[in-house]
Parts: structure tokens; sequence; C-alpha cells
């Protein structure tokens, strides 16, 4: 097709669809490590996520804050962290975001905004809370993203966290990325009333509802969200449904899900949805091809530049430790 699509912006697509394809190739190859047995631990992968991620970040500047879950590769990678320095952090060796002791789970990046992943469920919420009202309180101009799961709605600190940002109006962003499970437990099974978004609404926090596996949805979304974030309006609350394609960690084979629905699920699949968009608007399929080929050159160089780099010194475990005395000697 040589004739474009009206209203689409073809170059910040095309750049969503190479993003997103570093996300899927950095997971994958997260995933080979963890297989080497190179990652010492948990592989949480969010390959069929990607969406959310880029549509969400693309509205970010460097200057804003970003707190994610125990699923946070893409996040990070969209916040603009090195791939190479995340490959480092993930196997534990010098040159990572954390100098090589936060791994998978823990990877932060301050440079860049990016506040941590966290793998205690909820917990990144009040945290995020806690630095919109730090935000608001020095008069900073930018704002506080926070990535979450369905399972963690289920969880005091989402009550806790919306709550909290609600009654001081912070300038916060939450995201639910519903994958539709909780670990290995489908979440509306265990989730009373109306929905996500009706938890928010009742909280006082404005929320939006968005076909997760689609960035230009999930983008035009977000616009309007950060928009208001942005103004001094409060928080926001994005609930977008999505799916992820593996098991909860590198090594959960679901065997919990239904027959079919991972094939089924394939066919939604946002990086292939976002390349056929690209392709009815006249984007050349050797251009799309060559964003998969870079994005994955670009984390095998990452893993291998890991996998020869030392790991650090013992003494390195001393370092970034906050020392404040004997509990006993300075508290009785």
């Amino acid at each position: 097709m040589n004739e474009r699509l009206p209203n689409i912006d073809v170059d910040r697509l095309r750049a969503h669809h190479l993003l997103m394809h570093r996300i899927r190739a950095l997971e994958e190859a997260a995933l080979r490590a963890l297989a080497d047995k190179q990652v010492l631990g948990a592989i949480h992968p969010s390959i069929g996520q990607e969406a959310v991620a880029v549509g969400v970040i693309a509205h970010l500047t460097q200057r804003d804050l970003l707190l994610s879950t125990h699923r946070g590769h893409g996040h990070t990678l969209a916040k603009g962290a090195s791939s190479t320095a995340m490959f480092h952090e993930l196997l534990g060796k010098v040159g990572g975001n954390c100098g090589g002791k936060g791994g998978s789970m823990h990877i932060a990046d301050f440079g860049v905004g990016m506040l941590g992943a966290n793998g205690v469920v909820g917990a990144n919420i009040v945290i995020a809370a806690g630095a919109a009202h730090a935000v608001k309180l020095k008069r900073e101009d930018r704002i506080v993203a926070c990535f979450f799961g369905d399972g963690a709605t289920n969880r005091g600190p989402f009550l806790e966290g919306l709550n909290w940002a609600a009654v001081f109006k912070l300038p916060v962003l939450f995201v639910c990325e519903d994958n539709g499970y909780a670990a290995t437990t489908k979440t509306r099974t265990m989730t009373a009333g109306p929905g996500l978004s009706e938890r928010a609404r009742a909280l006082g926090v404005p929320a939006t509802e968005v076909d997760g596996n689609d960035v230009a949805a999930v983008e035009a979304a977000a616009a309007d969200l950060v928009r208001a974030v942005r103004a001094g309006e409060g928080p926001r609350f994005l609930h977008a449904t999505t799916y992820r394609i593996t098991g909860h960690t590198g090594a959960d084979a679901a065997t919990y899900r239904p027959r079919g629905e991972v094939e089924a699920q394939k066919a939604n699949d946002p990086i292939a949805r976002l390349r056929d968009l690209l392709l009815a608007a006249g984007v050349d399929q050797r251009l799309l091809d060559a964003d998969r080929e870079a994005a994955f050159a670009e984390m095998d160089g990452a893993y291998a530049s890991a996998r020869n780099a030392a790991f650090p010194p013992a003494e390195a475990a001393f370092t970034d430790v906050q020392d404040v005395g004997s509990p006993q000697a300075e508290a009785f």
C-alpha cells in the first residue's frame, strides 16, 4: 500500500514499534540468561504487555519519576535506562544500574527517574504516593507514574496509596496493567465489586479504561491523564487490559491456564497489531523487520557484555549501606 492512512503519526508509531521490540528482545534474552544459569533468581517477564509501558512513558520526561513492580524491565527500559547496564544488573555484575546488587526485581536508575522495581506486590503504590507528596511539598515541576498489576488492587497499599493521593491532590498517575492473573490465579475469581476502575472512582480518583494492547490507544488515554496530573488536578487512574504471554516467572509453565488461551491471546499481540497498522499506513515491511533485527542485536550484545563482566568485589557489600549506629545504644 502506497497511500498512508489519515491521522497516523507514522514516525512516532515507528519509534514505538522499535521500543516495543527492544523490550520484547530484552525479556527474551533475560529468559535465555535464566536458562543459562547466568541469572540466579527469578525473572518476571512482561512479554505481551509492551504497549502499556511504551504508551504511558511516551508522555514522561526524564525529570518525571517512575515506580514499577517485580515485572519492571519494560518500564525501566522505556524510561531511558541502558540495556547494557540492565543486563549487568540482572547478572549481578559490575556496571549494573545498582552495582549488581539489586537484580531483576529491584532494578532502579535514578539518573532517568526510575526509583525502582519492587518485589513486594503493591508496595510501590504507597511509595509512589510518598514520592508525589515530596514533589508537591517541594513545588517541583514533575509528576510520578506508578505501574502495578491487577493482583495489587486486592492488597492494602492500593487503598492506602490512592486514598492518600486523593486526599492531598498529589501529582501521580496510577497505571494498572491488568493481565488477568495474580501470579497463578485468575484475578476476577478473587475480586469483588464492579471492577478496578470503580474502586479508584470510589476514592475520588478519576479513572479511564483502555485496550492495553493498542499502543496508540494507550498513548492517547495517557495523554489526557498526564495533562490533568501536570495541571495540578490531582491523581488519575489508568486501567489497561492486557495479557502476559509467558508464565508468572521464567520457570512457570503456566499449566493453570485453560487449553488454547495463550494461543488465542497471541492473535492480540501488541507488537503484531502495531506492525499491521504501520503496514496499512504504507511503511515498508523491510523497515519494520530492521527494527526487530536491531532490537535483538542490541540485547544479544548487552547479554554478552554482562556475561563477560566481573562480579563486584566482596568489599562492595559494605557500600551503599546506611550506618545509624547500634539501635540498643542509640534508642535506650
